[in-house]
């Protein structure tokens, strides 16, 4: 198959997130600060080169770090970086130390970042110290925070990262910008509760609550609608069509009794509705440009869907082609256009089983698989 890479873009409205490294200290100076300013600040340029060399976003973009513009000796200068990272997009914080710090007039308050703590376990400085203090007075307010410590002691001069360490860091940043994408995106229902299927019975208040989540709800008569009214972009679809063709194979129908068996033209004509709903159905979650040249400036917009489900049985397919072939092209990295990002989309409308893909995608950069979770209906990792 002669295929292409389509260069990683960030298809849904928002920017993508950064991680914000905070490098505390021992604000004390006459020779206490000024002994710490460069072994705090290398520790949390080691992180950003951790993060960048070895992260990526979903869809390929490289991961963004922003460093205070100083180290963070007290309240004045934790609200200048908290100023900072607001005007940078930063949605996810990480704090290095080697020293003991001033607990709370140093930390992050924001209530909204998930954040973490690195303190260094070293022979001379007690970053393992403010650690403690630091987690401590975030459980007491209330606040989410990860530790993050190495398990062998360190020389106090020694700049390698350990491994472990190296591990913890990676694992919460890529946990952390998994939650922080998600945030203010869309679950997209398109219809309703299928077949009485639990999963398919979307918790609007858990996707906002627990994950930041809006859901957006369209009925499948409006599938039909953009289909009737051709409201799809007419050139994209003749070349969908024809890699389709050359690419999808059809197979003999060896199930259905012969007189329900479809005709060559009633087959012929449910291949051109099946891509039509594919480009309809990407087109409803993030929306088309080429949409609005053709007057249709609402529909141009889509939902801002960073996953979305189709109802489909048995309301839909009694009537019109099933969407399941809708379903596979979407959820695979690849179509006509090229390789890229999977879409995040569920079959029967089951969105628990949809955001047990979604976070495969955002935590692990693969592609979901489409195991139903509507038998005991909670959220599967």
């Amino acid at each position: 198959m002669d295929i292409k890479t389509i260069k990683p873009v960030n298809r849904l409205k928002g920017r993508m997130p950064k991680v914000g490294i905070r490098p505390v200290i021992d604000g004390r100076e006459k020779g206490v600060r000024e002994s710490l300013e460069v072994q705090t600040m290398n520790m949390a340029k080691s992180a950003v080169k951790l993060i960048e060399e070895n992260l990526r976003h979903s869809n390929g973009m490289p991961v963004e770090c922003v460093i205070a513009d100083s180290t963070i000796g007290g309240a004045a200068e934790a609200a200048e970086c908290a100023d900072k990272f607001s005007r940078e997009g930063v949605a996810v914080s990480l704090t290095v130390t080697p020293c003991w710090c001033y607990g709370t007039e140093v930390m992050d308050t924001d209530p909204l970042l998930p954040k973490a703590v690195w303190g260094f376990n070293g022979t001379e400085r007690p970053g393992a110290v403010y650690l403690a203090a630091a987690l401590a007075g975030y459980t007491q307010k209330g606040l989410p925070a990860f530790g993050i410590y190495g398990r062998d002691v360190q020389d106090s001069d020694d700049t390698s990262m350990p491994e472990d360490v190296k591990e913890k860091i990676l694992r919460f940043t890529n946990a952390a910008l998994a939650l922080a994408t998600m945030k203010g995106k869309s679950y997209l229902s398109i219809g309703g509760m299928s077949m009485g299927i639990a999963g398919s019975l979307v918790n609007h208040d858990f996707l906002l609550d627990y994950l930041g989540i809006r859901a957006e709800v369209v009925d499948m008569s409006e599938i039909a609608r953009r289909v009737e009214e051709g409201i799809y972009d007419k050139e994209e679809f003749k070349i969908a069509l024809k890699w389709v063709k050359k690419n999808c194979m059809e197979q003999e129908d060896t199930i259905n009794a012969p007189e329900y068996q479809r005709s060559a033209e009633q087959r012929e004509a449910d291949w051109e509705y099946v891509v039509k709903m594919v480009l309809i159905g990407r087109d409803l979650m993030i929306g088309n440009p080429k949409l609005k040249e053709q007057g249709f400036g609402e529909e141009s917009l889509g939902k801002n869907a960073i996953c979305g489900g189709f109802q489909g049985q048995r309301s839909w397919t009694d009537h019109y082609p099933n969407g399941d072939f809708m379903e596979t092209i979407l959820n695979t990295s690849f179509d006509w256009n090229g390789i890229r990002e999977a879409f995040v989309f569920a079959t029967e409308n089951d969105h628990l089983n949809g955001i047990s893909m979604l976070e495969t995608l955002l935590g692990y950069h693969s592609r979901g698989c489409g195991q139903d979770n509507e038998s005991h209906g909670i959220l599967c990792g």
